[in-house]
């Protein structure tokens, strides 16, 4: 029976493939008002929307998977007004406890939302952020099985027949591969199969290569656009920055503080003291991939920045293993990382550039050697692909005065 006077209500909605299974509550006493299966379709989405304000005000929606099965029907509500929050699928224990079927999962999502625990806000998958993604996943995916391909080929050479072995031994790497996508399969049968095989892995590497080389600057394009000023810190690349991104979504908001930011990239520090001990250790929990990246721009920075050398230095010298070092270093980045895409830099104007060089009659060969870095560089910052606003201050300092 729906109700004939209006109420403050939640829902919880149990994600699928084919459908999703709304529950609606009271926001006062808890009680169950309804439920409903719906298929996952605008239709659906609208019978949904139609179903749960039947009862009243919505005060949230409480969604399953809101960046997988549940991501559509997240940005539905969302555009419709209405407050959605992205509800954790609850342990098995505890589905043990209560039973596992859709009703029942829904239910238990929308009383999620009654327990006054923080939740959080989906991310919109409507940005450019979300183009990131998208690309970030099809490049990891190539990269992954290029090195597989790689991998096999090796394996291949080292029991391959003694003619193909010998043929092939001395070269690696690029060589090695362009020789075999273009070798001709010949001999006895065991032979001719080898080479057939590797042949056909070489072509596979070149392939993937080509792919990789095709995303990669749209990626550094789109993460220029999203946060200007994130490739401009020491150590961070193209991939950790998208990865980043993707981490914090299109909304920087829904990351309400550093500790936050921290604490969703896993290295926020733990108490772990126990009688007389008293220590931090590291979080295994948050979004591995964006600790992943966090640990691959420390590691850079480690090599390369003499302030971050001297930062770890002073920690292994107040007792703190190198790992423990790291960790601290990470969760200083994270603060870099995060304050970097809150706030972006005002882009500097690099339209000029190129009219102002071309009036002096310079070429991009000397302005590179001029400014100690290769002309590739310089053709990037006037094309707008490359961001670097130092090199550009110096470029067009040097272009006024050559």
């Amino acid at each position: 029976m729906m109700p004939t006077h209006p109420s403050t209500v939640v829902a919880g909605v149990d994600t699928h493939l084919a459908t999703h299974h709304v529950a609606v509550l009271d926001h006062t006493t808890g009680a169950l008002l309804g439920d409903l299966e719906i298929e996952t379709s605008p239709t659906g989405y609208h019978q949904l929307l139609d179903f749960v304000t039947s009862f009243g005000t919505v005060a949230l929606v409480g969604v399953e998977g809101t960046s997988s099965y549940g991501a559509g029907l997240s940005r539905f509500l969302t555009r419709a007004g209405i407050a959605v929050r992205e509800v954790i699928r609850p342990k098995r224990a505890a589905r043990r406890l209560h039973g596992k079927t859709d009703p029942l999962d829904a239910i238990l999502a929308a009383r999620t939302l009654l327990t006054g625990e923080t939740l959080p806000l989906p991310k919109p998958g409507t940005g450019t952020v979300e183009g990131i993604r998208v690309l970030l996943t099809a490049r990891e995916s190539a990269v992954k099985a290029r090195t597989q391909a790689i991998v096999q080929l090796k394996s291949l050479l080292v029991t391959a027949p003694d003619p193909v072995r010998d043929t092939y031994r001395r070269l690696t790497g690029k060589a090695l591969h362009a020789k075999l996508a273009a070798c001709r399969p010949h001999g006895p049968v065991d032979q001719s199969s080898t080479m057939t095989a590797l042949r056909s892995l070489a072509r596979r590497i070149r392939d993937l290569d080509d792919e990789i080389n095709l995303l990669n600057p749209q990626l550094q394009t789109l993460v220029a656009q999203t946060a200007p000023g994130l490739l401009d810190l020491v150590g961070v690349g193209v991939i950790s920055a998208a990865q980043l991104l993707v981490t914090v979504g299109d909304d920087p908001t829904r990351i309400h503080s550093k500790a936050a930011f921290a604490k969703l990239c896993g290295v926020a520090p733990i108490p772990a003291s126990s009688g007389k001990t008293h220590r931090m250790r590291l979080n295994r929990g948050g979004d591995r991939r964006a600790n992943r990246a966090l640990h691959t721009i420390a590691l850079a920075r480690a090599r390369i920045d003499p302030d971050t050398i001297a930062y770890l230095a002073k920690k292994q010298a107040e007792g703190k293993t190198r790992r423990e070092a790291t960790r601290c270093l990470k969760r200083y980045i994270s603060h870099l990382i995060i304050t970097a895409i809150w706030t972006p830099p005002v882009v500097p104007p690099i339209d000029d550039l190129r009219p102002l060089r071309h009036a002096k009659g310079l070429t991009t060969t000397q302005a590179g050697h001029a400014l100690g870095v290769w002309p590739a560089r310089i053709s990037g910052i006037e094309r707008g692909t490359l961001r670097n606003d130092t090199l550009t201050t110096r470029y067009r300092e040097w272009l006024t005065t050559a």
